[in-house]
């Protein structure tokens, strides 16, 4: 193995172009909220926004987004092919990150969204109600053709990163590094609690929550690909949900 010292040096820099860096935002921007007048759900957290008044720079910019955060996954699977010399590493087959198992996948990712999409849905609800929450607006495009693709990319990418990231390469990283599974269990998700802080309390909670669940289930499969399914299912379906009810059911919240 590397150097402990480069390994530390190299998550950081990774996390820094990643999710970290999503934290630290997260962070400011909640502070900035719960220091105005007022309650959490008097605010709006916007996902998905029109970036550009006319449709064709608006879809480029959409593009764009989307496509940017996905480098550090690219980041991540060369430096788990870099593990070995000449790049015969593992490569991403080392977190699970492939499609050698898609029934076991799909199936999985499939019954962990339905568990996890149902009760994360009531508590963003009562959080939201009870004033701990920001009233979250997955999606405030215009109705364009090219709406619902780029949500459901948008949802894709969120989950690749996330997984990725924040269980597949963290967890692999900080085994290597000696922490003990409970410590490196309680990091992740405390990050990934920390990068929906935006959302207000309940998303920390929810998110902290979630993050501990896919930790455990990563470490009984051995593989991201099930949570990376999952989580884009809970999103594609808050995205193009949010689309289709936004204003048309007295339950689901708006600005």
């Amino acid at each position: 193995m590397p150097d402990p010292r480069l390994l530390r040096f190299e998550l950081i820099i990774v996390l820094a172009l990643s999710l970290g860096a999503a934290a630290v935002r997260a962070v400011i921007n909640f502070t900035d909220v719960v220091t105005r007048p007022g309650g959490l759900n008097d605010y709006a957290a916007n996902l998905n926004s029109s970036r550009a008044d006319r449709p064709w720079f608006d879809l480029a910019w959409q593009l764009v987004s989307i496509s940017v955060p996905l480098v550090p996954v690219l980041l991540v699977g060369y430096l788990l092919l870099r593990e070995l010399p000449a790049g015969r590493g593992p490569g991403m087959r080392a977190i699970g990150f492939d499609l050698r198992r898609p029934g076991f996948d799909l199936g999985w990712g499939a019954l962990v969204a339905a568990g996890i999409g149902g009760s994360g849905l009531l508590l963003y609800l009562g959080a939201q109600a009870a004033g701990f929450n920001l009233t979250v607006v997955p999606e405030s495009l215009p109705g364009e053709w090219w709406k619902f693709p780029v949500l459901i990319a948008s949802a894709i990418q969120n989950s690749v990163v996330e997984e990725v990231i924040v269980v597949g390469y963290l967890l692999r990283r900080l085994s290597q590094l000696g922490w003990a599974p409970i410590a490196a269990l309680l990091f992740s998700s405390l990050l990934r609690a920390t990068y929906h802080l935006y959302q207000g309390i309940g998303g920390f909670i929810g998110n902290f929550v979630m993050g501990v669940i896919f930790v455990l289930l990563y470490r009984r499969w051995g593989r991201v690909m099930p949570l990376v399914v999952a989580h884009a299912i809970i999103d594609i379906v808050a995205f193009i949900g949010y689309a289709v009810l936004a204003g048309r059911v007295d339950w689901l919240p708006t600005p």
